[in-house]
């Protein structure tokens, strides 16, 4: 590692934080990637004054703002985010649970938006934050429409399981992701945590390719998550019509494309 480019040593100095690393010591960021302390200590003193990084009194380190503020231009973040906000507050309001936002990123979904109540059910999710595309809503509604040579990838697994409800079947897996096509939804349930269900739906950009994914997750039991079916799929098709989509502007706001049914998990 230490013979690497200037580029590969700072970018592997960023790589060291993480949602369980999210503050780090010079030895620390030292130890994780490999690198001499002197060379961190020099390369971390350049991040530090263009502000990628920031260092408290105590000498340990954190990722600065300026990173965030270039992050915020990528086009799957800022610019989808600013056109779905209106679709998912009301989405939010008229439900109060977790009103989530998210892209694909090879078989892994990143949120790039979350909202969610004081009282809404419990998620691991975060904005910026990833999770195995079979296991999520939104991850079986863009896996659904992805390239094929992806979906085959996640098929041949291997597929992680999290609980007895988690598909870990390719079999499974085919035959889910040819459900979500045809009803326009997918239903994600326990597969998390069995305390929590989710409904997602595909978000279309000008190519009328799915350039992301919107879902409600609700408490899996004691809710009729049926009722949010067609909430979910209006605010996918609003921000569909935002970005553009040729085929969101074509479909009525009354259409129904199949009937949906609890999954059998």
């Amino acid at each position: 590692m230490s013979r690497g480019s200037v580029t590969s040593r700072v970018l592997s100095i960023l790589a060291a934080f993480s949602p369980e690393r999210p503050a780090l010591t010079l030895s620390a960021i030292s130890h994780q990637t490999g690198l001499p302390a002197p060379t961190v200590h020099r390369l971390l003193g350049e991040l530090a004054q263009w502000g990628a990084v920031e260092r408290d009194e105590h000498g340990t380190y954190r990722i600065g703002l300026r990173l965030w503020e270039v992050a915020a231009l990528a086009p799957r973040g800022l610019g989808l985010r600013e056109a779905a906000m209106p679709y998912l507050e009301d989405l939010y309001e008229a439900t109060h649970q977790n009103v989530q936002l998210a892209v694909l990123d090879g078989l892994e979904v990143v949120y790039v938006e979350r909202i969610a109540g004081r009282d809404a059910v419990h998620v691991f999710t975060r904005v910026g934050g990833r999770w195995p595309a079979h296991a999520t809503g939104v991850g079986l509604a863009l896996l659904a429409h992805a390239e094929t040579e992806l979906q085959e990838r996640a098929i041949r697994g291997p597929l992680r399981r999290y609980t007895a409800n988690t598909i870990v079947s390719g079999t499974e897996l085919r035959r889910t992701l040819a459900e979500v096509r045809r009803t326009g939804v997918a239903i994600s349930d326990g597969q998390v945590e069995t305390i929590a269900l989710s409904v997602a739906a595909p978000v279309f950009g000008p190519a009328d390719k799915v350039e992301a994914a919107v879902s409600v997750v609700v408490p899996s039991h004691g809710y009729d998550w049926r009722v949010l079916v067609p909430a979910v799929r209006a605010a996918a098709r609003g921000i569909s019509r935002s970005l553009g989509s040729p085929r969101a502007a074509r479909t009525p706001s009354s259409a129904v494309r199949g009937s949906v049914e609890r999954p059998d998990l």
